[in-house]
Order: C-alpha cells, then structure tokens, then sequence
C-alpha cells in the first residue's frame, strides 16, 4: 500500500472518532431524573439530552430497559406517567 493512500485512510478514520466524540459531548446539555413505579418498588434513573423534553425521555428509556420482559410490557413503561421527575437548573 502506498504512503499516500495510508495517510489518507489514517486521516479519515481520525476524523470520524473526532466527531463522534464531538457530537457525544455537545449532545447532552440537560439531565433530568425520573421515578417509575413497578411492582418490586421504585426505580429511578438520570437521562441527559439537548432538551429536557428528550432528557425526561432518556431517562424513562433507562427505567423501563432493566425492569421489564417483552415488548408489550416496554411499549406500555414507555407510556407510563412517571411517579417523580426532576429537572434540576443547569449549572
């Protein structure tokens, strides 16, 4: 392989770990916690996302993933009002 050619594939791969790690860090801007109750008690969990909107989402997602078996039982947590949500101010 020419040097050329393995200078243009380093300097490729560098640049898309670049914005990947870019877009990770500027993505999260806001960190809510929310409360679901499920019948072994209540769970909380953080989410983070550009809104709080998306942040509240993030953090239901992250609830109903570990404390529920099958889709009919996801569909349903993802649709669930949670117990407790919080929003603190950003910093």
């Amino acid at each position: 392989m020419k040097p050329t050619v393995l200078v243009i594939i380093v300097l490729a791969f560098l640049t898309f770990i670049g914005g990947v790690v870019w877009t990770t860090m500027q993505a999260a801007e806001v960190e809510c916690e929310v409360c679901l109750n499920f019948p072994q008690g209540e769970v909380c969990r953080m989410g983070r996302g550009p809104t709080e909107a998306e942040a509240r989402v993030a953090a239901q997602e992250s609830a109903c993933g570990g404390n529920v078996s099958g889709m009919a039982d996801l569909i349903a947590c993802r649709g669930q009002a949670p117990a407790r949500t919080s929003c603190p101010p950003a910093r």
